[in-house]
């Protein structure tokens, strides 16, 4: 039982992982001017992108201090995904 608990949690943060690696390749593609959020089908997958990772850069971007247009909370909630999969997930269930 634990540990089809540990791979539900670990798929759950890998498919975290991927969504934010989406969210800054798209922002990165929108910045550049490559796509255009007028296109509805770009809109949509922006704006389902943003709702999901907001609410996960927002504690971050509290504490972190305002560094202008660079902003460094994705990398901040990678860090910790990588940490929390590599470091606390395994010695936790592997009691």
């Amino acid at each position: 039982m634990a540990y089809a608990l540990y791979q539900i949690i670990d798929i759950l943060l890998t498919v975290l992982l991927w969504i934010i690696i989406a969210h800054g390749i798209m922002s990165w593609l929108v910045g550049f001017n490559v796509v255009n959020l007028s296109n509805d089908f770009v809109r949509a997958v922006w704006t389902a992108l943003d709702r999901i990772t907001a609410p996960i850069y927002a504690p971050i971007r509290r504490i972190m201090p305002d560094l202008g247009a660079l902003d460094l909370s994705p990398m901040v909630v990678l860090i910790g995904i990588l940490i929390i999969r590599r470091a606390i997930l395994p010695p936790l269930f592997l009691m």
